[in-house]
């Protein structure tokens, strides 16, 4: 394909709208930059929800370099808004600014913010759309998921050797990946957590693993980490003398989802008692939980990611019944080659390779001596919604 400077120009802006990614929550995460005379002059992000967007942050820039925006181009990685909130329309801002062409990566998929192409085309600005679009679009997947579904962005986290393995026969997992890759979730967790979010596990990883579902960052103090609510799916109840850290030292951070009849036993009294959250979600005819109940209670309460670190059929669950938005998987180097060794997904029985669930590819990291995948599903065809 022919260089395009202007997909260039978008790439950077893609750049900056990700230096506010989990900070803007929950607006999206928006990013701007300035061309004039052919080059990038200036460049803007949206830092917070109430605080200036991504294209007056960068025409700030412009101003504070002593660049005049007037004639220049500027792209930006989603439609500028083109009403009034607790900020001013953006639109309205480039007109003011003498901007002489605007690139946008794809359309705001807010009704309430859309329509900023049209009042820029209608003002005589050249507006120039889908810049990217497939990189803009999965750099806003967690707005458009609030935005439309109302329920929170959930991230499927999983580590597994090359031959999909995710712990040995005996249950042995520490560790699939190496020290760069670990560091990472907990750089994940900590955004998760500054946004509010959740990281979410099922019984069995509760039970064998024990974990604290925190972010804990070298350098950093514990008490400087906003941390992310704990959630547990099962459908059995630890005991208050137990002993599982999440009793122990998060009790006021966590929140277990139970069906039912374990919400009516003495173990749910005595979390309640303790300070947890018990949460009933109803399981259907084939012993599914109800999932979107639990993510619409979740949201309800502020939660607008959620992190789910297993198990495989939780985390299969979830993609099952849709609710998968982003797939992380981390692969290490190694091969157990031990058909009895834990997978890391298992439940289905596939009769043909088009029943898989499918994913698109959207980026590879390389994470110290590991490979960090980015996927996110592949929409349903007609056939099989």
């Amino acid at each position: 394909m022919p260089h395009s400077p202007l997909d260039d120009a978008m790439r950077l802006a893609i750049g900056e709208a990700r230096k506010g990614r989990f900070t803007a929550c929950p607006n999206p995460t928006v990013g701007a930059v300035l061309i004039k005379d052919g080059e990038i002059r200036a460049s803007g992000w949206h830092r917070q929800a109430g605080q200036p967007h991504a294209e007056i942050m960068c025409l700030a820039d412009a101003e504070a370099k002593g660049v005049s925006p007037k004639g220049a181009t500027m792209a930006v990685t989603l439609e500028p808004c083109n009403h009034t909130g607790r900020t001013g329309p953006c639109s309205e801002a480039l007109i003011k600014a003498g901007v002489a062409r605007v690139a946008v990566g794809m359309r705001d998929p807010n009704p309430v913010a859309c329509g900023g192409l049209e009042r820029l085309r209608s003002a005589g600005i050249e507006v120039v759309e889908g810049v990217l679009e497939q990189e803009c679009r999965d750099l806003v997947a967690d707005f458009a998921t609030w935005t439309l579904h109302k329920r929170p962005f959930v991230m499927v986290k999983m580590a597994s050797t090359l031959d999909g393995r995710i712990a040995t026969r005996t249950g042995h997992s520490r560790w699939v990946t190496g020290e760069e890759a670990r560091a990472a979730v907990h750089r994940l967790r900590q955004g998760i957590g500054l946004a509010g979010g959740a990281v979410l596990v099922g019984g069995e990883t509760f039970r064998l693993d024990d974990p604290l579902l925190t972010a804990r960052i070298e350098g950093l103090p514990a008490e400087q980490i906003r941390q992310p609510l704990a959630c547990v799916v099962t459908s059995r109840l630890p005991g208050p003398r137990d002993g599982f850290k999440l009793l122990t030292e998060r009790p006021t951070q966590t929140a277990f989802f139970v069906d039912t009849k374990s919400m009516l036993s003495p173990e749910a009294m005595n979390l309640c008692d303790m300070g947890l959250k018990v949460v009933p979600i109803d399981r259907g005819e084939n012993g599914a939980y109800d999932f979107a109940f639990m993510l619409e209670w979740l949201f309800r309460r502020g939660v607008h990611y959620v992190l789910c670190e297993g198990g495989g059929r939780l985390a299969l669950s979830l993609m099952e019944a849709g609710l998968c938005d982003m797939l992380l998987l981390h692969l290490a180097p190694k091969i157990l080659g031990d058909g009895e060794a834990r997978p890391v997904f298992a439940g289905r029985h596939p009769a043909a390779m088009d029943e898989a669930l499918g994913f698109r590819l959207a980026k590879t990291e390389a994470l110290g001596g590991d490979l960090a995948l980015t996927l996110f599903p592949r929409p349903l065809s007609r056939q099989e919604r």
